[in-house]
């Protein structure tokens, strides 16, 4: 990696028009020739090209014109219109391809049919010529132009392998159908190979068309983040006026009034009032947090019940809000390209394959006598049609699809072939705390009453209705059916809790300082229960009337019954568990002493979250993250295998490439097994395309016509290339039984 010039300047634009990984080496490799270029990469996963170059030199409009040279484009607008243009070119593309893939089929239906069983009908041929003529030359234009452009550039892939096969097992169709008597003459049959040509493009399209499918769904993170910014603020003016501001008119220095329930547009420091904000999806704490006088608050945190004023500090691209984003999109980009195994061999595959071809037809000439140049011929295509990539090409994305599939059914969602593929080496899980582990909601764990009073728990259940503090929610939960009652004089105490009259009484429900300032007596056996839980890092909340406390409450977020039973079997797999929590020692201390998790860091910041995974990374390791909140999506996009819990933020499940619906971690071992057994699929999958291409084309090149006299007739080729595919396919299809 360059170190950056300082002069020079980093941008990243969407590539267009590129079909493998061998494209995105040609996009990259003729953007870092430019003169001023002083690095490129392409990420063929996400279609980025990120470049760093000297603006004095050159600028993105020559960029794109070298780019184009080569076949390929680029999108340059300014960011904001990037992401809806790039999502517009790619609905459009795929709505072509899922179009032209429908066709492709129904049109190689009849072609397989008459093909495979009618060839005696009168017409055979014509009929077959009308419906694969459309599906080679429209529907698989591409290709064609595709394999034309690695021509020029001297490179092969999977394109000049599918145009090659379809391109000349049609053309020697339709030199046989009009010509018929040339072979005729010589004592041989002419057949024509339609429906290998047709049923070849039909089957690669679908796949192109899973696989974009697939792709589609990794930007929607970023648009959703972007969506936690409200458009529009109201801006109080100089002269105390109202007035609504689009959120790229705020400066720093605006005042800017925040009413119960809007989302905060920017960073700031609060200036009069006070509230309480949801920051859960920047912290990942689901407790609200109270915000008075000269405290921060950030861009995307939700307001509660309260309103505020707050002097705006960091605006546009400086709010935390937009650090996550770049953050987020960096990590996205920044993985090597998954350089596809088969996009590999096809690009030495493909010239062996051609090579063996015409090595076939010289040898043919020089030793087959008489008939030496048909059976020349023959024999090359039979070689081109039998050595069809499209068992190479399905080995994986069939066994993907499948196991895929198979996630879906059990809960698990996965997003890209490369997670199920990596899941199998997972050898460390970084756990965050709160609802992964745990609930992720506040509940009443225990209450104790000095004298079981159901007036005192209608007064504390009414208290606790008028309450603007999260915990009161819990309560409330937890007094479902107690009667309400009328109270007078309620009043909210900032930071310590609340108070209200009943009956003349004054009745108070907060923490043990609101006690404690109105020199209010505790029993001590409550004291004793109020310490006890305070040990296992619960929140303990008080009821009192004027003269002592009448009740003590324990709230914490309770550990998901499923946790402690998957954590151990995790840790039986041999893979090591780590605890994150922003939450206080104490509370994460008991936690892992509850789960018998052994690795465990306290006070943990967004941002730190995804250091701990690098340095996990830099030691060798395959790292999971398991997490729920936009405070986890950073750490989600580093680590090498992602999961989010279905019940989480959707940030959080869009940078994730597997969700848990569930939000149960016994799915993480399934999903290990998963993952291996999809792997395991493959390499079958792969072991039985080559040996078929192994056997098949030294055969079909006549390597047995010396000693048996035998040779291989094109159709019978096609029929085995079919073959092939179908026994790629049903092996995948073994994986949906296996337990």
């Amino acid at each position: 990696m360059a170190t950056k010039n300082i002069n020079s300047t980093t941008q990243t634009f969407p590539v267009l028009g590129m079909t493998c990984a061998s494209c995105a080496g040609s996009a990259e490799s003729i953007v870092t020739h430019q003169p001023g270029v002083v690095n490129a990469s392409v990420n063929f996963a996400t279609g980025n090209l990120t470049v760093e170059y000297l603006p004095d030199t050159t600028n993105a409009a020559e960029l794109q014109k070298a780019v184009q040279g080569v076949g390929y484009d680029l999108l340059i607008e300014d960011e904001t219109k990037q992401q809806e243009t790039l999502e517009a070119i790619h609905e459009k593309n795929f709505q072509q391809l899922k179009t032209k893939t429908l066709w492709a089929v129904i049109l190689s239906l009849p072609v397989v049919i008459i093909g495979m069983f009618f060839m005696d009908i009168p017409y055979a041929n014509q009929i077959m010529w009308v419906f694969a003529t459309p599906v080679v030359l429209w529907l698989g234009k591409d290709f064609f132009v595709n394999a034309w452009k690695q021509a020029r550039h001297r490179s092969a892939n999977m394109d000049t392998l599918v145009a090659l096969s379809t391109g000349i097992a049609y053309v020697f169709s339709l030199f046989n159908m009009f010509f018929p008597e040339f072979w005729h003459q010589r004592g041989l049959h002419a057949h024509v190979y339609f429906e290998a040509a047709s049923v070849v493009i039909a089957f690669i399209l679908l796949g192109k068309l899973l696989e974009e499918k697939a792709k589609g769904n990794t930007s929607s993170a970023i648009k959703k983040l972007m969506g936690l910014q409200p458009k529009t603020v109201i801006v109080i003016q100089a002269d105390g006026a109202e007035k609504q501001t689009a959120i790229e008119d705020v400066n720093v220095g605006n005042i800017i009034l925040v009413k119960p329930g809007e989302k905060i547009a920017v960073d700031g420091m609060v200036v009069s009032g006070s509230s309480y904000v949801d920051e859960s999806m920047l912290s990942g704490e689901p407790v609200p947090v109270l915000k008075k006088e000269n405290e921060k608050v950030f861009a995307g945190t939700i307001n509660q019940k309260g309103s505020f004023q707050f002097k705006a500090v960091k605006v546009g691209k400086e709010t935390m809000l937009a650090q996550i984003i770049k953050m987020v999109q960096d990590a996205q980009g920044s993985k090597a390209p998954v350089q596809k195994l088969v996009d590999k061999i096809a690009s030495i595959f493909v010239p062996v394959v051609i090579s063996i071809a015409v090595l076939t037809f010289v040898l043919w000439l020089i030793f087959g006598g008489d008939n030496g140049i048909i059976q020349g011929l023959l024999a090359a295509v039979t070689v081109l049609v039998i050595a069809c990539p499209c068992a190479l090409g399905l080995a994986t994305p069939t066994a993907i699809m499948v196991g895929v599939g198979k996630g879906a059914e059990s809960g698990i969602l996965i997003k890209d072939a490369e997670s199920l593929e990596l899941a199998k080496k997972i050898d460390a899980i970084v756990l965050d705390k709160t609802g992964t582990i745990t609930e992720g909601k506040p509940q009443v764990t225990d209450i104790v009453w000095l004298n079981n009073d159901d007036t005192a728990k209608s007064i504390l259940l009414s208290i606790e209705k008028q309450s603007e503090h999260p915990l009161a929610e819990a309560v409330i939960k937890h007094l479902n059916g107690v009667p309400v009652t009328d109270l007078s004089a309620f009043e909210s105490i900032t930071g310590k809790g609340a108070k209200a009259n009943y009956n003349n009484e004054i009745y108070f429900a907060g923490n043990k300082k609101l006690l404690a300032e109105n020199n209010i007596g505790i029993n001590e056996p409550l004291q004793q229960q109020a310490d006890e839980w305070g040990k296992q890092s619960k929140t303990v909340i008080w009821f009192a009337n004027n003269k002592q406390a009448l009740s003590v409450i324990a709230i914490s977020d309770k550990i998901k019954e499923t946790s402690v039973a998957a954590i151990k079997e995790m840790q039986d797999m041999g893979i090591d568990l780590y605890m994150l929590t922003g939450d206080n020692e104490a509370t994460a201390k008991s936690i892992a002493q509850q789960t018998g998790i052994k690795h465990y860091k306290a006070e943990v910041l967004p941002q730190h979250k995804a250091d701990f995974v690098k340095e996990l990374q830099q030691e060798g390791k395959t790292v999971a993250m398991v997490g729920d909140g936009i405070n986890d999506s950073t750490a989600l996009a580093t680590a090498d295998v992602s999961i989010a819990m279905g019940k989480g933020s959707d940030i959080a499940m869009d940078v994730a490439k597997m969700t848990i619906i569930s939000s149960d971690l016994n799915k993480i071992p399934q999903a290990i097994k998963l993952s291996k057994q999809t792997v395991a699929t493959i390499k079958q999958n792969l072991f039985w395309a080559f040996i078929y291409n192994l056997i098949g084309i030294p055969v079909a090149a006549g390597i047995l016509y010396p000693v048996n006299g035998f040779l291989l007739n094109p159709m019978i080729a096609g029929a085995a290339m079919a073959l092939s595919s179908v026994s790629v396919v049903s092996n995948s299809l073994r994986l949906k039984w296996k337990k």
